[in-house]
């Protein structure tokens, strides 16, 4: 679908651009938040037209954005997920999870303004960034976590149940009992060892043909 855009939009193009997109994404976002308008002559020259007055509106946006984003930026919120012992989500996090969390902070966003790579799919801190704007970013911090609890302790830096990389884990060695001796058993232990004399060599019999011994 041709369309021509009001304002910049990120990986299509600048104000004034005509450009080709898919149907879905013209219907279900650009179309509905006015960013964008179907590419027909009359359209094309009512732009033309009214291309001063988009500029300054484009303009009130920025600032707009901008005021939002002193008081969104650095926001941490908490998404309690299932996850395995190894940290693994049971499901993922999307950027649908994330700008509704952000929505209940008093924020409006919607989900295409939610930059992520690709869905969060283990526990943890994760820096995400938001689109207010065209020339407008601000990162907050999706904290993953099993409980409340957990999502507090992410917060303070700390891992629970793991184990930081620079410290060793040192498991705890039992000790078995000792075998009770029986009382003879005991008093054998106890008794000193006397020292064994040395045993002299015999001497030859008489009349034995062996020689004797040299000195």
């Amino acid at each position: 679908m041709e369309i021509i855009l009001l304002e910049r939009v990120e990986k299509l193009g600048q104000m004034g651009d005509v450009v080709n997109v898919k149907p879905g994404f013209a219907r279900n976002y650009l179309l509905p938040k006015n960013k964008a308008r179907r590419a027909t002559k009359a359209n094309i020259a009512q732009f033309d037209t009214q291309r001063t007055q988009f500029e300054a509106a484009n303009l009130q946006k920025k600032d707009e954005a901008e005021s939002i984003g002193t008081r969104l930026d650095g926001l941490s919120i908490v998404l309690v997920r299932q996850a395995s012992d190894s940290d693994q989500l049971y499901g993922s996090v999307t950027t649908r999870d994330i700008s509704a969390q952000i929505s209940e902070a008093g924020f409006t966003i919607d989900k295409y303004q939610v930059q992520l790579d690709q869905p969060i799919k283990t526990v943890g801190l994760h820096s995400v960034t938001v689109r207010l704007h065209p020339e407008v970013f601000v990162s907050v911090t999706a904290n993953v976590a099993r409980t409340e609890e957990e999502a507090e302790a992410q917060a303070r830096g700390e891992r629970p149940g793991r184990v930081d990389d620079d410290e060793v884990a040192v498991e705890a060695v039992e000790i078995p009992d000792l075998v009770e001796l029986s009382e003879e058993a005991q008093d054998m232990l106890e008794q000193p060892v006397e020292p064994e004399e040395p045993e002299e060599p015999e001497e030859p019999e008489a009349g034995s043909d062996e020689d004797p011994p040299e000195a």
